[in-house]
């Protein structure tokens, strides 16, 4: 089978949330990698989050979208970090922060700078932020002098809805943002998402389109499941992203992406029977 562009959500997708990498899903992404295909993390964590799950699987070449597509990254094992920057968008963080905190003066606000250095106005949940030594504590002013990759706006206190309406007050136009699943919005600048990172990694890869899967369960991988030839929806996902995919499988702790993926590449079956336990971490 020809190689394909593989496009690959981490949280809810690859891992379960609370962090576990099935044995199951790691051998169907490795078969899939050594039959020559492009396997493509595709993900709104920055890239000390992503590269976790890349070591994980092994990959040491190709591409990683991370941010939210602001960040592209080529991967390359003669490098001294093993990677390189290829592609990195920003914006002026100020006028989207100063409404959010007019809107939602209580929560929590993080900028990621082109640097990948990761700015806050104060401490995120044990968890959350999974690689948290590249964070700095700043006042909310210094927040507003950056430059800005993406922004984070987290409300810990609210419920979802008064969450979901803080949003609606937002009036965001000039960014493109995403609500996560727990007080979470990701702001990245307009025209990007993880569709035009992945639409400039099939370029360099030089793949047809119809040789494009893409796979997700959160409501920034819209875009991702809109552009793949063939996507790939989680069972837990909500509605409105199930319209949109090519196929709709089992949730994540059921290594629902692993089953999609045996059934698309036609691969035996007897990979999903893998033994062992699904350890926690990748």
């Amino acid at each position: 089978m020809p190689a394909h562009l593989i496009a690959l959500d981490i949280d809810g997708t690859i891992i379960d949330y609370d962090g576990t990498l099935s044995e199951t899903v790691r051998q169907v992404l490795i078969e899939l990698a050594e039959a020559g295909h492009h396997i493509v993390i595709s993900t709104g964590r920055a890239l000390p989050g992503a590269l976790e799950i890349v070591r994980a699987l092994g990959l040491t070449e190709g591409f990683v979208v991370c941010s939210n597509g602001s960040v592209v990254v080529k991967l390359d094992p003669a490098l001294p970090l093993g990677w390189e920057m290829h592609h990195v968008v920003s914006f002026d963080p100020r006028p989207a922060l100063e409404r959010m905190r007019a809107v939602l003066p209580t929560a929590l606000f993080l900028v990621e700078d082109p640097d990948l250095h990761r700015w806050a106005s104060g401490a995120f949940p044990p968890g959350e932020l999974s690689e948290s030594d590249t964070l700095d504590i700043v006042g909310f002013d210094e927040l507003l002098t950056k430059q800005a990759t993406r922004i984070v706006m987290r409300d810990v206190n609210g419920t979802a809805e008064e969450f979901a309406e803080a949003v609606d007050r937002l009036g965001l136009h000039e960014v493109s943002y995403s609500v996560g699943w727990s007080n979470w919005l990701d702001i990245a600048p307009d025209g990007v998402s993880k569709a035009s990172g992945l639409a400039l990694v099939e370029s360099e890869l030089g793949i047809d389109h119809e040789r494009t899967v893409a796979a997700g369960d959160g409501l920034n991988d819209l875009e991702m499941i809109e552009w793949a030839d063939h996507s790939i929806v989680m069972g837990q996902a909500k509605d409105e992203l199930k319209v949109l995919g090519s196929v709709v499988t089992d949730p994540v702790e059921d290594d629902g992406l692993a089953v999609a993926l045996v059934d698309h590449f036609d691969l035996d079956p007897a990979v999903l029977d893998v033994a062992g336990s699904r350890p926690t971490g990748p």
